[in-house]
């Protein structure tokens, strides 16, 4: 027992006396301490990066473009400093550094279109780090925009499917629409695959046939039995003259389109946008309209007085005027409606559309009520000039209570637009045109200067005889100057 204990304890006086032996070795070897930094370093492991991300530059924006990058990789950015231009769904919006540092890698290059909100764009590094050793996250961290970034490679030609194979094998039902598609271009009514009720096949499932089937008979498939005789089965007879098929063929990248093609054109943002607020408005909006015809002599006559002082005015300048100071002798017209119901609003922005290359767009001329007609052109103009750029700010097409549309410099008589949701109205204003009408006695004719403007409304909130009055009221306000100012 006596020398069990004495070993015990010299094999733990032993042990202390080797580890301090391994810590005096560490000590007095200045290596060990390089090797572990270097494992540490940012060399080995990367520098830390500052993501940057698509973000949504607009209350509609789901997506954009990236039309250029203002900063280059290895360059200084501070906060505030312009990153990029961005196409959202309204106009080309710059984007802005949110921190201090150096552009490290842009993940998305120019031209890069339909990334989604969040998804990862460039990366940046702190001031003073390597900007070169920048630490890039996992190809997924950028998968759901890395595809449309990628530049365009024409695929390889794929190998032809394997012709399907029949789905159905009991009677066959089809839609009059599927059996149309189907024998007009001689497809096999058994290889399709049906998914409406009771096994028939649709028009969506014959489409889909067409597209997966390699290359169809121009014999219709229920034809006529084969005649008794063993002559040869003549080749596939053309349709016939006059009949053509129920889609038109995709032309060729890089040939001139043939007869019967046609050419895919991607929709821009703005485009979808337009087209998504244009059907919610249509559906959803009950619209009414009622067309008046206003005397705008006056008013071009104090455009030539005007003129004379050199103080440049249009016609539409006084139309926005007018319709700014009806909007305050009827408030109940300066309304929108919500989800709740109809909301009146304390102040009368009037937005004016503009059309652009990439489509319309409503700038907003803020407070038009209380400002005078030389002040509303420069802004009509500026606002103009900057839609047709795609420089307009959101505060600036964004917020609008009613809306003004003039067609009347090309030419069209009247027409009617479309409301702009949540707005309760708009105001479509035709060009003008001489015409000569009694007067009051009846017996002298006079020529007046017509123009005729049709206001589109909602029904929930501007009912006919409301409708009526504002443009009746717009009409003695257009038609008299001088009332515009004492409103």
């Amino acid at each position: 027992m006596a020398a069990s204990l004495r070993l015990g304890r010299q094999g733990i006086l032993f042990g202390l006396r080797l580890s301090h032996f391994n810590k005096c070795l560490w000590a007095t070897n200045p290596w060990q301490e390089q090797v572990r930094c270097f494992f540490q370093s940012p060399w080995f492991l990367g520098v830390s990066p500052l993501k940057v991300q698509m973000p949504a530059l607009s209350p509609t924006m789901e997506e954009g473009n990236i039309v250029k990058w203002l900063k280059k990789e290895g360059e200084a950015v501070a906060a505030g400093d312009a990153l990029c231009e961005i196409e959202t769904d309204k106009a080309v919006v710059t984007m802005e550094s949110n921190d201090d540092g150096i552009l490290a890698k842009i993940l998305m290059e120019e031209g890069s279109r339909n990334v989604s909100l969040g998804t990862l764009i460039a990366l940046m590094v702190e001031e003073g780090q390597d900007w070169k050793q920048v630490e890039i996250p996992p190809p997924d961290a950028a998968a759901p925009s890395a595809a449309l970034a990628a530049p365009v490679v024409p695929p390889a030609a794929p190998s032809p499917p394997p012709p399907p194979k029949p789905a159905t094998s009991g009677p066959l039902r089809l839609s009059p629409a599927a059996r149309h598609i189907l024998d007009t271009h001689g497809v096999d009514p058994k290889l399709a695959t049906p998914t409406g009720p009771r096994g028939l096949i649709t028009k969506e499932d014959a489409l889909n046939l067409l597209k997966t089937s390699p290359a169809p008979k121009a014999t219709p498939a229920m034809a006529a039995p084969a005649a008794p005789s063993p002559a040869p089965t003549p080749a596939a007879t053309p349709p016939p003259p006059g009949s053509r098929p129920n889609i038109p063929p995709l032309s060729v990248p890089g040939k001139p389109g043939a007869a019967g093609t046609f050419i895919e054109i991607p929709a821009s943002n703005v485009r979808r946008v337009i087209a998504q607020r244009l059907t919610q408005s249509k559906t959803t909006i009950p619209h009414a309209y009622a067309s008046v015809d206003c005397d705008v002599a006056a008013v071009m006559q104090l455009r030539k007085d005007l003129a004379k002082e050199q103080i440049k005015v249009s016609v539409n300048d006084f139309i926005i005027k007018a319709a700014a100071v009806t909007l305050k002798e009827m408030p109940e017209v300066n309304v929108t409606w919500s989800g709740d119901g109809p909301r009146a609003l304390n102040s009368i922005h009037i937005s004016i559309a503009v059309a652009t290359d990439k489509g319309l767009i409503t700038p907003i001329i803020k407070d038009a009520a209380n400002k005078g007609v030389q002040e509303i052109s420069a802004n009509a103009k500026a606002l103009a000039q900057k839609a047709r750029d795609g420089k307009l700010l959101p505060e600036e097409y964004q917020g609008g209570s009613f809306s003004i549309s003039n067609l009347g410099m090309f030419g069209i008589s009247g027409f009617s637009a479309v409301i702009n949701p949540p707005q309760a109205c708009i105001l479509a204003i035709g060009t003008s045109r001489a015409e000569l009408r009694l007067g009051e006695d009846n017996q002298t004719l006079h020529t007046q200067q017509l123009m005729t403007v049709t206001l589109s409304s909602d029904g929930r909130l501007v009912d006919d005889e409301l409708a009526s009055r504002f443009l009746d009221k717009f009409r003695a306000n257009l038609e008299q100057p001088q009332r515009m100012a004492l409103a």
